[in-house]
């Protein structure tokens, strides 16, 4: 046996978004279930067929997907809410959906970020029912791969103790009677795998890779111990990642035949436990040595380095050279790229690049550096050109982070003090109603936009749009009496490249697109030098908007740590300075709208959770740098001006007074997919400032009732004071149509009225 080459998994959307495209069509009804299945099986193949052929000899099968993977084992065991009326046997795709999507009579289950990536998974809800096998996906794949390309794939499942930790419904007091439903599943799953000559299978934890207590550690001992008295054939191997193992002697001593290890993001303490404690020389050691959250190309040479490293304490015959985690976080295909800058494009790896960065590093160490001499150049040359270019060494921006101890980063005014003041400017009603920011990007909006970008129509014809659209919502937001208004971003094709393609220091691609949730695909912009200010970026809109009524019109914008998270960063420079370059330009924004008559102004921060790192003694640092940068860039307006924020799927028990500590006048949260969970966190904790419970999903198609946001406003109302309580829906209604966008906030007003006339009712008594 001798040094391998593996991937842990691989992008799904298909180079041009062909899964996006296959998905959204079943959804209309334009196509059928049978050409739904054959689409994205053409897609599996491919995306197989390729690692194949790029010289990797375990590829992952199993990590395909229609929606999601957490979802995809929750329904192969059976593990499906009431709610969906399922009553055994195989699961159809109008229930599958109907979980991660909602139906017109049913709640979808709740969304939430993918441990610290922008990636979002469907929770799995345990309602203590009896759990089966419903399907064998990871066997049907293997068996898939295995007729029609002859490869001999690696199935792969999400593992049983981060299934668990990932699932919501049950107390710590049930975990042991969960467990005993569940094991017996991943069992079943395990010996028919076993029985078909599947040699090895992986199990992703990355939960091991979180701040967990070692009485969880004996339990994932346990665990493993059940599944390997049951698998005696086929081998375990354990993958983690995006982080190093909390508890490294513990997991190396689990009873599988492999671990693999992230030794990009967790390698100064993976790296550092590895020699301090060794590895067992009969497991295989998987070095996860390319980055696969980042799209920057290796540097080959200081990849053998480590790889000289970490031989020093693994033997080459048990060594597997493979990304540090899945794929899916990057972009497909460099090759689709014609536009950019060529020292830039030099510097990129996707996908694809990476698998063959993957086989080179194993060529190298199976037959030795001088066999790619001509990889290791070119790869070398690539890093340093790109580390010279002036756009990376602007003594201006550089300065400006260097003195950011002296820059204002605080309101001068309390927020008691400011409450005051704005709602004497503002004099808005009880339970003020809003929206997040955008509405309905139509298939029109888009159209115009991509003839605007092809040079097909003017600068003024698209401008003149735009406007028309704007007119347009502000008009149907007058009707349907929202108090506090948005022009509605068409002018945007996404929250963060909008502001850095306006923004020194991004470079935008064509095609790198990258999965989000469902098939809401993103293309994050790439941070690749200093970022500066160059112009006002948002002020024409906003102004042109607030023309159009007395309503209060909030100024949009997304908020430093979020334009961080969302992008591609650069990998030379600390992610704090990077924020606060980013926090800096945007503080010249918000001066720009306030100078302009807004003074209500939205500044997003809906990625500051995904941001906070798996281990929690490293929360504090983060969360410092991430605040303080937030504050930054609000920090300069007049006492008059409120500042609004909007955060995702946040667990904010964990961090709420970092929330408070933001300074916004006011922030909205998304909580109706969690049925109102969320507001719990403040029966705990005092929060004084304005805030805004999502009311209804606006990731799902369904009109929500009036009763349903009657009950959401009345459970958080039961834990927060009416006069900060302000209604809204989760998020944008970028992906809504305007039908049912019009619909569901008209049903959000009269809710509100509704609960509006309890509460004179209550107070008249």
């Amino acid at each position: 046996m001798t040094v391998i080459s593996s991937t842990i998994g691989y992008p799904y959307i298909g180079e041009n978004r062909e899964w996006k495209r296959a998905l959204e069509s079943f959804w209309a009804g334009k196509t059928s279930e049978e050409q739904l299945l054959q689409v994205t099986k053409d897609i599996r193949l491919s995306r197989l067929q390729k690692q194949k052929e790029s010289g990797i000899d375990l590829i992952p099968v199993g990590d395909f997907t229609l929606y999601d993977r957490v979802l995809d084992t929750a329904v192969m065991f059976g593990m499906i809410p009431e709610r969906y009326g399922w009553n055994g046997g195989q699961v159809p795709l109008s229930t599958y959906f109907s979980m991660a999507r909602g139906n017109a009579s049913t709640v979808a289950c709740e969304m939430t970020k993918w441990f610290d990536t922008n990636y979002h998974y469907i929770v799995p809800e345990y309602e203590g029912r009896k759990l089966a096998v419903t399907e064998n996906k990871p066997l049907i794949e293997y068996r898939e791969a295995k007729q029609e390309l002859g490869i001999e794939g690696k199935p792969v499942l999400i593992g049983p103790y981060t299934f668990l930790k990932l699932s919501k419904g049950y107390e710590t007091k049930d975990i042991p009677a969960f467990l005993l439903q569940l094991l017996p599943l991943y069992e079943k799953v395990l010996v028919e795998l076993q029985a078909e000559g599947v040699e090895w299978i992986q199990l992703d934890e990355p939960i091991l890779s979180t701040t967990i207590t070692q009485d969880e550690m004996k339990t994932v001992h346990e665990i493993y111990s059940q599944l390997q008295k049951a698998v005696t054939q086929s081998k375990l191997f354990i993958q983690t990642y995006f982080d190093s193992v909390e508890w490294y002697e513990e997991t190396i001593a689990l009873p599988v035949d492999g671990i693999g290890l992230d030794f990009v993001h967790g390698l100064k303490n993976n790296q550092k436990s590895l020699e301090a404690h060794g590895f067992p020389a009969d497991k295989v050691f998987g070095a996860g040595v390319i980055d696969g959250r980042n799209i920057w190309r290796a540097n080959l040479q200081n990849k053998l380095a480590l790889l000289d490293t970490l031989q020093q304490h693994v033997s080459v015959e048990n060594l597997w050279i493979q990304p540090s985690c899945s794929l899916q976080h990057v972009p497909v295909t460099i090759a689709s790229e014609q536009k950019l800058d060529s020292t830039i494009k030099t510097a990129l790896a996707f996908a694809d690049e990476k698998i063959v960065e993957v086989a080179t590093l194993v060529k190298a160490v199976r037959e030795g550096a001088d066999t790619i001499v001509h990889e290791l150049r070119e790869s070398v040359e690539a890093c340093e050109q790109l580390a010279q270019l002036p756009a990376r060494n602007r003594q201006d921006v550089l300065q400006a982070v260097n003195n950011i101890g002296n820059v204002p980063s605080k309101r001068p005014t309390p927020f008691a003090e400011r409450r005051v003041k704005q709602e004497d400017a503002f004099n808005l009603p009880l339970l003020p109603t809003t929206t997040i920011g955008s509405f309905p990007q139509t298939p029109e909006v888009r159209a115009t936009r991509t003839k605007w970008r092809k040079g097909e129509i003017t600068e003024q014809q698209y401008g003149d749009f735009v406007f028309d659209e704007i007119k347009q919502w502000v008009d149907i937001q007058e009707k349907i009496g929202l108090d506090v208004f948005v022009h509605g971003e068409f002018e945007r094709t996404d929250m963060v490249e909008y502001f850095g393609e306006k923004l020194d220091g991004y470079v935008f691609t064509e095609k790198a697109w990258v999965v989000s949730y469902g098939s809401r695909c993103v293309k994050p912009p790439i941070i690749y030098g200093d970022i500066a200010f160059v112009e006002p970026m948002t002020v024409k809109e906003s102004v042109y908007a607030q023309s159009l009524t007395d309503k209060p019109m909030k100024g949009m914008l997304t908020g430093p740590v979020t334009m961080l998270n969302w992008s591609f960063v650069r990998d030379d420079l600390s992610l704090k300075d990077v924020t606060y370059q980013i926090a800096l330009a945007l503080q010249k924004e918000i001066e720009a709208l306030e100078a302009e008559g807004i003074h209500m102004i939205q500044v997003d921060e809906p990625a500051l959770r995904e941001g906070l790192p798996l281990k929690k003694d490293e929360w504090n640092e983060y969360l410092d740098w991430a605040v303080n940068a937030f504050r930054i860039s609000t920090a300069t307006v007049q006492d008059t001006t409120q500042i609004h924020t909007h955060m995702c799927y946040c667990d904010f028990n964990h961090f709420i007074d970092s929330i408070s500590a933001l300074d916004a006048d006011v922030i909205s949260i998304e909580t109706s997919r969690s049925h109102g969970e969320l507001v719990h966190a403040f029966n705990t904790f005092h929060y004084d400032k304005g805030i805004g419970l999502g009311v209804y999903d606006i990731h799902s198609p369904r009109v929500p009732s009036v009763e349903e946001m009657v009950e959401i406003i009345e459970k958080g109302l039961e834990v927060l004071d009416v006069k900060q309580f302000w209604i809204n829906p989760d998020c944008g209604l970028k992906t809504r149509k305007k039908e049912e966008t019009v619909a569901s906030l008209e049903n959000m007003l009269t809710a509100t009225k509704k609960v509006r006339e309890q509460l004179t009712a209550v107070s008249s008594n």
